[in-house]
Parts: C-alpha cells; structure tokens; sequence
C-alpha cells in the first residue's frame, strides 16, 4: 500500500486532480481510497456524481463516539474508488484541523485499510495552512509522500513553497517525504519557469502538468471526472501522465 498527500492552495484545483488521479488509478485496476481532509467535505464529490457523502465528524457527532461504522463513513465512487470526508466544526466554531483528526483516527481505529485493503490511499489536504490537523497526513507517518498542486501565479507558488518547507523542516522524522509538483496551468506568463524555480529550490521534479482548457470545467459542471466525460482527450491523457507520474515515484511497482 502506498499512501499520498496532495496539498496545495484553495482554489488551486487540487481536488479535482485528486479525483482524477484516483480514477485513472483504479481505472487500471487499482483498489484506491480517497480520504478529503478539507472542511468543504467536498473532495470526493467529483467520484460521486456530485453528491457529497456524510463526513466523519458529522457522523461522530450524530451517533456518538464509537457508534461509528466502516459503512458509514466508507463510501463507493467511479471505477470502486472508496471515498471518506473528514468534515469539519460548523464555521467559528471549533477548529478545523480536528476534524483530520478524528477522520484518520477513526478510520484507523476501524480496520480500514485492513478491510478495504487498498494499493493507494490518497489524502486531499487543504494546504493554505500546515499545521495541526492539517499537518497530520504528513507529520504523524499517514502519508509516504506529498505532492504539491500549483500553477505559476505568484500566491499559488508562494503556498507551495510554504507547503514544500514544511514537509522539509520534517525530513528526518520519518514522516513523509516530498513527492514532486503538479502544475496546474493557468496561462500565466513565465508559468513553465516559475515552478521550475519552485521545483529546483527544493530539489524536486514536476511530475507533471495539465493545460489550461475546457475539459475540466465541463466535467466539474457534470460532477464527474475527465475520464469519464472526456475519453480520449489530450486532458484524459495528461491527467493519467499525472498519475503514472505518481505511481512512478515509488517505482512504479503498485
């Protein structure tokens, strides 16, 4: 089992691209599990028609601590892909990060990996802040590795880098490692060079890219993935370059 974290800042497309990548995986026969680990709860919503699933928090809250089951909160999606929100306190009250929190301990607590046993486990992080719940996936030896979405807009490149440093400052705990960048294009000018930039500082590789274009969107629209609206496409096809890309960091081997 190999297990990932895609950070990245707000509204940078990483859920989409954690979507996709997790249909291109199990696609090709893979047993995927995508944990959303942003209080939007709506990481998962891509594979799910665009339907939001109860959160954990939610649940816990509901039924009570311990009153929780796999069935509750583990939940099918496009191409098998098993998919949990972690959810989140009603906004102003209480703090975000716990909701990561209770999710992975829950999940853990349960069995999880050990029912559903899954190849890959991808945690959709919200990535503007790393710290407390936020950090979990990458500081308390969740994820193997972090990847980190960005286009070359200056603020987007600004939260990676802050994302990449903090996986940095954790080298050597044995936590999770950086994994490579993802460009998500946005057609700025330089885009190509500014995240070379930001790949060099932190001697890491972009594992891939997606161009700017219409594909995402009308799948977004339809609450779907490009690989299940867009077949054949030069998208589909970078999407799953994405993917590979990932898979390939570990050696290929999953």
């Amino acid at each position: 089992m190999i297990r990932i974290a895609i950070y990245g800042k707000g509204g940078i497309g990483k859920s989409t691209i954690s979507c996709n990548i997790s249909a291109a995986l199990a696609r090709e026969g893979r047993r995927v599990m995508q944990i959303g680990c942003d209080p939007k709860a709506d990481s998962t919503s891509l594979l799910r028609g665009g339907e939001r699933i109860p959160t954990v928090l939610q649940l816990t809250r509901e039924k009570g601590v311990g009153k929780v089951e796999l069935a509750d909160i583990v939940h099918e999606g496009s191409f098998g892909v098993k998919c949990v929100e972690a959810g989140g306190p009603v906004p102003g009250l209480g703090c975000a990060g716990r909701g990561i929190i209770n999710a992975l301990e829950t999940l853990e607590k349960l069995g999880a990996y050990e029912v559903y046993k899954p190849d890959v486990v991808i945690y959709d992080v919200l990535g503007d802040v790393v710290c407390g719940g936020f950090s979990m996936p990458m500081r308390k030896g969740y994820a193997d590795k972090v990847f980190v979405v960005t286009s070359g807009e200056k603020m987007a490149v600004y939260a990676a880098a802050n994302i990449c440093m903090a996986v940095d400052n954790f080298k050597g705990r044995g936590y999770a490692q950086l994994g490579g960048i993802i460009l998500n294009k946005r057609g700025v000018e330089n885009e190509n060079e500014a995240v070379m930039q930001l790949a060099n500082d932190f001697n890491t590789n972009i594992i891939g890219s997606i161009d700017r274009n219409n594909d995402i969107p009308y799948a977004d629209k339809m609450g779907k993935t490009v690989f299940e609206v867009c077949e054949g496409s030069e998208t589909q096809a970078q999407l799953l370059a994405v993917a590979r890309g990932v898979i390939d960091t570990f050696g290929g081997a999953v």
